[in-house]
């Protein structure tokens, strides 16, 4: 028979007070906040119900509950806090007690009125299995467990139990402890558009499955619009997975240089929750508590090091992309002129459209090529990569002249991706079948047509140019590198490899290296499934901006705008820009 909601609560209590290390629990006393209802303090209700079905994970069956405040009436919507391990702190004599401690912080005004889901592990191979899937959805990163809350459990807790709840991120919020609580940190790093509030208590950011990267990460990405509570012991676990108060500590600081509203509290515990459910009614008040403002990120960089708050005003915020155009069938070909005007492609439907430095989108060109890639060259004409269009115009490079819009073919029966055009007329393009980069020479002195100059690339994809034109950098779409070739008087390439190295998210195995280009001071942008990669002179990642959609990936980008200080980047079916403090090359 599967375990009941209850006696899962049970037997995840025994494991925490043990500590799993040895030592026995400490001796923390709950609050009168956590002990019982204060005098007049209405009850909430507290329903239980199961989880099977899921698609997200299939074959497992979880317990659940739902608490519902007394004061919430379905008029507005309410706020949302998720819990990791749900039987752990729904109990009502464990060391929680979320229940009583919501009922006593919403009546006295310390927490808005907020509706909690519990949520269990699932339990693998229906009822009666064995196999936990614990340590499978909550140590694992990437987006699979938040996925499961937005697709699968909040849209059954919403629909079963008739809720109003609010779809605010600032209104949502996500907790755990252990396992449970970098669940609850990588669901909300995640989709910081959905929960902007993490509660972890003696959070396992170790390597149990490859959680450890998170301080690295942090320190490397644009910060989130994320408020963070952390509760650590100094006694916690010490094994071969890591050190869990070295681990939170490393976390801490990580998150205080990158700018973020966190808290650290240290206790003298080990791997219990006792610490964790004594100063959990504080804990919610700092979480929840109104008018508080993140501090500016760390400036606190060696002279070379190129931070994201060398390029992003402020430190840069997610929210900070400006919408400039939408409703396109499939945007790509970012580039921009000397003008600052920028250009890009719907490649769909066969147009090419132009954003002039200080205006709104003007379709420039229809009836044209499928274009997956533009530039200008010096020659003040635009080169494409064209994937067809009207007439017999796939797998060419074209260029278009901007007076009469003809288009003339330069190579044919060639499969560009993307391409660059150097200041003597040479044409590179990426072939991602071929894995290889091609060049065109059309300068009078030399016809000799396409010839590949590269080769062994996984995937390659975007490409671009140093301010110079003396080096040449692509990313790799299948792979996890950005290459970078010196550009010899013959227009060939040597000094090959593997420059700079792109961040990967968790569960994919290729970084979707996309469009790239250069700034004026050399430093590279990428875009990719994690966002905008940014690189400084020397290969070495400098961080990683956040993409407009949290949900969607960019394709392509570059520097526009007025003074070219802004970074445009095609999504899909929309065209965003963001200030820079820097200007392209």
């Amino acid at each position: 028979m599967p375990m009941s909601f209850s006696r899962s609560v049970v037997l995840f209590s025994i494991v925490l007070s043990l500590g799993l290390n040895g030592h026995a629990a400490e001796q923390y006393t709950l609050g009168p906040d956590s002990l019982a209802r204060h005098s007049g303090v209405p009850q909430g209700k507290f329903t239980s119900f199961t989880l099977t079905n899921s698609v997200v994970y299939p074959d497992t069956l979880r317990e659940g509950g739902v608490y519902i405040p007394a004061q919430y009436d379905g008029s507005k919507p309410a706020a949302l806090m998720v819990f990791m391990d749900g039987g752990g702190y729904s109990d009502e004599k464990g060391s929680q007690r979320v229940p009583i401690v919501f009922d006593n912080l919403i009546a006295a005004g310390d927490m808005p009125v907020t509706v909690a889901v519990f949520l269990n592990p699932g339990r693998a191979g229906g009822p009666g299995a064995n196999r936990n899937n614990r340590s499978y959805e909550y140590d694992s990163l990437g987006g699979q467990y938040v996925k499961f809350l937005l697709d699968e459990a909040l849209p059954y807790v919403t629909k079963t139990f008739s809720l109003n709840l609010s779809t605010d991120p600032a209104q949502r919020a996500v907790g755990g402890m252990s396992s449970g609580a970098i669940c609850a940190f990588t669901t909300a790093w995640e989709r910081p558009d959905q929960f902007s509030k993490v509660l972890s208590q003696i959070g396992s950011f170790v390597n149990i499955r490859g959680g450890d990267v998170y301080p690295a990460l942090i320190r490397k990405t644009e910060r989130k619009s994320l408020r963070v509570f952390l509760q650590e012991g100094h006694n916690d676990l010490n094994n071969v997975h890591g050190n869990w108060p070295l681990a939170n500590q490393t976390m801490a600081s990580a998150l205080e240089f990158a700018g973020y509203d966190v808290k650290l509290v240290m206790g003298e515990g080990s791997h219990s929750g006792q610490h964790g459910g004594a100063i959990l009614p504080d804990a919610l008040r700092w979480l929840w508590r109104s008018g508080a403002t993140a501090p500016a990120p760390s400036t606190n960089n060696w002279k070379g090091d190129e931070a994201l708050n060398k390029v992003l005003p402020g430190g840069g915020q997610s929210g900070d992309w400006e919408l400039v155009g939408s409703g396109y069938g499939f945007t790509d070909g970012a580039c921009g002129d000397a003008q600052g005007n920028f250009w890009f492609s719907d490649l769909n439907r066969s147009e090419i459209w132009r954003i002039p430095s200080d205006g709104k989108p003007e379709k420039w060109l229809e009836g044209g090529p499928k274009v997956s890639g533009l530039k200008w060259g010096a020659d003040g004409k635009l080169y494409a990569a064209s994937q067809g269009g009207p007439g017999d115009l796939k797998q060419r490079i074209v260029v278009i002249d901007p007076t009469t819009k003809q288009v003339e073919t330069i190579a044919k029966d060639v499969k560009p991706n993307d391409l660059v055009v150097t200041k003597d007329g040479r044409i590179y393009y990426t072939d991602t079948g071929a894995g290889q980069v091609i060049m065109i020479p059309t300068s009078a002195r030399d016809l000799s047509g396409p010839r590949s100059v590269a080769g062994g690339i996984s995937g390659p994809n975007g490409i671009a140019l140093s301010p110079d034109h003396h080096q040449l950098i692509v990313s790799e779409y299948k792979g996890s590198g950005v290459w970078s070739f010196i550009i010899g008087s013959d227009g060939l390439l040597s000094g090959g490899e593997r420059y700079m190295t792109l961040v990967v998210p968790s569960g994919r195995t290729e970084s979707a290296g996309d469009g790239s280009t250069m700034d004026a001071d050399g430093r590279a942008y990428v875009t990719s499934f994690a966002g905008i990669q940014m690189f400084d002179w020397t290969g070495r990642l400098g961080g990683v901006i956040a993409k407009p959609r949290a949900d969607n990936v960019p394709v392509s980008c570059a520097f526009a705008g007025p003074g070219r200080r802004y970074l445009f980047v095609c999504d899909k079916d929309k065209i965003w820009r963001r200030p820079m403090l820097v200007t392209g090359p």
